[in-house]
């Protein structure tokens, strides 16, 4: 569940971009898609691909059973997920607060 939450807040973050921007926001959890329409405008976003087409995979098939990830996928998720929130907030203008991790 953990690499599902990283990939639907990094899609959220990338909507409220398009949204800000006055841009209808695509019915997608492609985030390579949405990346694709937030660059052109935000063009520094490029550096966040590979992470979000790694986010992508988890989107719909990791909220089922049959499907398990790792740790280390866990631990990977969480660490794009916090960059693309980074930067995004950044972009939004919104205060960076840190985020509370749990053990």
């Amino acid at each position: 569940m953990v690499c599902f939450h990283c990939q639907q807040s990094a899609e959220k973050y990338l909507k409220a971009l398009l949204e800000e921007l006055g841009i209808t926001v695509a019915r997608t959890h492609d985030l390579d898609k949405l990346l694709t329409v937030v660059q052109r405008h935000h063009p520094t976003l490029q550096s966040l691909k590979r992470g979000l087409l790694f986010l992508t995979d988890f989107a719909v098939d990791a909220r089922y059973p049959g499907l398990s990830t790792t740790k280390r996928q866990a631990a990977a998720a969480l660490g794009w997920a916090d960059t693309v929130r980074t930067a995004a907030r950044a972009l939004l203008g919104i205060p960076l607060r840190q985020m509370r991790r749990t053990k």
